[in-house]
């Protein structure tokens, strides 16, 4: 486990850089990460390249026991590109270009940009082929960022109109699929399908579906361009790319097939103020997200990144201080910058970068935060992170973890949901965070797959609102149950087809005989209605959506209990072959779904600690566990009979310890 920092030699003088980067080594930094915006330095003019400056700060650092990151500079065309291209604009909806003044404004499909994409991508990469202090390339930078995944221009609207083709064969075969009959929207060649534009009502939910998928098989198609220009310079580099937390519009799976592994962008108090599941910034209970972000959101996306990565991942940017508001920027608490980075750690990131080394002086970022200000000095942060990376190097290398309780993460069903919630506050991330919360708050480790995994391995597995089920997908599923897992499905799973559309039979369709019961009717609920659902004889309360559901051989463990809901099962239980299925009708609240998934793995046999204080999470990675508390008071670690390997047995707020010893056998009480 390492540290790295996100540096930027071309916005300070050259006179700087070397006490810069001296600093950096005393703190403990071994990898630099350098060059994402820097298009126009390194390519003043079409076809005058600068690269020296680059590589006098590449030597910098590794001459000074360091390596370098370098990354592709495609997020920013500089403006004479625009000009001699204007084409290679992004397009809003409604036809509006995106404008030269701010970052991620070309196309992915763009012939002329990939062109001038892999023309500046080769040349770069020739240049430092040979340096023995560069370890490896980012590409690109946040790929989608600013909704820039889904462009509507020309050249997207040929390449979606092959795509299609190559998809469905013929226009026949995509008018079946989609159900092109309802309104006349039938076409009669694939050159008449557009990308979706303005409309006066709803767009065709299939169309929707399609154009999200193609959009990301975009990215992924312009990513893999860079990656095999990268290997073929030197394939001793890796490569990889920087994500980001929460976000819908790309395919991180697929995108990450081509990478060595994945990296993403963590910003705790930024994230948890955006994400869906927040709380509302006047009640008291935000008060944390404010100062350490939210322990759930930050770690289900590292959780989903090392599944994307198939192990370790890294996080490219760590967040250093405050950040531009989104829509507050409170300074973190003290403590944060070395928690997060061991959080991190906790959940597999081998290597931890830091946004970024100085604040910048001008552009869109001067209100960003940084290990030191922008007059040099070192702020809050710069102490945190030297002190972790000293902890880091008095800890063992360890593996990634490995999780027994797989979560199946599918885009496609995400994408299809999102176009038609039926309710405000149905979002994806919510739901399926509402399950990992529950899984974390018993310390259990979990693996994030896609919806084609292969679950052999996992004790049990845990499906939220899997919207979209195949009928491959289905068999897959049922084989699994059929062997002796336990598959925990929750609303709206298997309601439609990979096209988005309803099938013959009510939902869930293939999976009926797994599940032993199909869904008569369902609801979405506003926050002022009743809900009350009964399960193991215990009442608990619910939120969104609803279904009552007709059994057809399974167990009926839970009945609403609340309006005219009243009486109908809710939660059902099905024995299938060796294994079994639980279906859960409705989205739960905190205490129903620790309920529900404990049910489940005491089944499956996974081991699970009691319950944890609120904002106090166990992480275990190769033996080793990290007990994080996000609180503001201290609380009691008993190891059982492992040793206490960093901290001590009671724990501050806002701080750790790591236990030689798995995650089950600590018990954690609040002081």
């Amino acid at each position: 486990m390492r540290t790295g920092v996100c540096y930027f030699p071309e916005h300070w003088p050259r006179e700087r850089w070397a006490d810069d980067v001296e600093r950096m080594a005393a703190a403990g930094i071994d990898y630099v990460r350098m060059a994402e915006f820097a298009w126009s330095r390194l390519e003043p003019e079409p076809g005058a390249y600068d690269f020296e400056w680059l590589a006098d700060a590449v030597d910098l650092v590794g001459d000074s026991g360091m390596r370098a990151v370098l990354c592709t500079p495609t997020a920013t065309p500089p403006k004479w590109l625009l000009d001699e291209y204007p084409s290679v604009r992004q397009e809003r909806p409604d036809g509006t270009p995106l404008e030269f003044g701010s970052r991620r404004h070309y196309c992915f499909n763009s012939p002329a940009y990939r062109r001038e994409s892999r023309r500046i991508t080769e040349r770069t990469a020739e240049r430092f082929a040979n340096s023995p202090h560069v370890a490896g390339w980012q590409t690109d930078n946040e790929f989608g960022c600013h909704d820039t995944v889904r462009c509507y221009c020309d050249d997207c609207a040929s390449a979606f109109r092959a795509w299609l083709r190559d998809r469905y064969d013929t226009i026949d075969a995509l008018n079946e699929a989609w159900g092109n009959v309802f309104w006349s929207q039938e076409y009669a060649d694939f050159h008449e399908v557009d990308p979706p534009g303005p409309t006066p009502a709803y767009h065709h939910p299939s169309r929707l579906l399609d154009y999200s998928r193609f959009a990301s098989d975009s990215v992924v198609d312009y990513n893999r361009l860079q990656v095999d220009l990268l290997r073929e310079a030197n394939d001793d580099w890796f490569v990889t790319h920087n994500f980001m937390g929460d976000f819908e519009q790309l395919d991180a799976f697929e995108v990450s097939a081509d990478l060595d592994f994945a990296a993403w962008d963590s910003y705790p108090t930024l994230h948890g103020q955006r994400a869906p599941d927040t709380p509302d910034p006047a009640d008291a209970t935000a008060a944390t997200v404010q100062r350490v972000g939210d322990p759930d959101v930050t770690g289900m996306n590292h959780a989903l990144f090392r599944g994307a990565s198939g192990g370790p991942f890294w996080v490219m940017e760590n967040q250093a201080g405050d950040v531009r508001a989104y829509p507050y920027s409170a300074e973190p608490a003290d403590g944060m910058m070395r928690l997060w980075a061991h959080q991190a750690a906790a959940h597999g990131a081998d290597v931890v970068s830091y946004f970024r080394w100085r604040r910048c002086r001008f552009g869109q970022e001067q209100y960003w935060g940084a290990l030191n200000n922008y007059d040099g000095s070192p702020d809050r942060g710069l102490p945190e992170a030297a002190e972790a990376a000293a902890e880091f190097a008095r800890l063992p290398d360890l593996d990634a973890p490995v999780g027994n309780v797989a979560v199946l993460f599918d885009y496609d069903s995400m994408w299809a949901l999102h176009a038609e919630r039926h309710a405000p506050e149905f979002d994806y991330w919510a739901h399926l965070r509402t399950y990992y919360r529950a899984l974390r708050r018993r310390g259990v480790t979990v693996d994030f797959v896609p919806a084609d995994a292969d679950l052999d391995g996992y004790a049990a597995a845990v499906a939220p609102a899997l919207h979209l089920v195949p009928d491959d997908l289905a068999a897959r599923l049922a084989d699994y149950v059929t062997d002796g897992g336990e598959l925990l499905l929750t609303v709206r799973s298997a309601t439609k087809d990979e096209h988005d559309t309803l099938r013959d039979e009510l939902a869930p369709g293939p999976l009926t005989d797994v599940v032993g019961a199909r869904v008569e009717q369902h609801e979405s609920l506003s926050p002022g209605l009743e809900t009350r659902v009964e399960f193991d004889g215990d009442a608990y309360g619910y939120r969104t959506w609803a279904e009552w559901l007709v059994t057809d051989g399974a167990t009926v463990v839970g009945h609403h209990r609340s309006d005219v809901a009243a009486g109908n099962p809710a939660v059902v239980r099905n024995a299938h072959g060796d294994g079994h299925a639980t279906y859960v009708g409705v989205w739960p609240e905190a205490d129903l779904a620790d309920a529900l998934t404990v049910d489940v793995l005491d089944r499956a046999d996974v081991p699970i600690c009691d319950r944890l204080p609120e904002d106090v999470r166990l992480s275990e990675r190769d033996g080793h566990t990290w007990v994080t508390n996000f609180r503001t008071d201290a609380v009691s670690v008993d190891p059982g009979s492992n040793e206490i390997v960093l901290g001590e047995d009671t724990v501050p707020g806002r701080d750790l310890a790591v236990v030689a010893g798995p995650s089950h056998a600590i018990t954690v009480e609040r002081s």
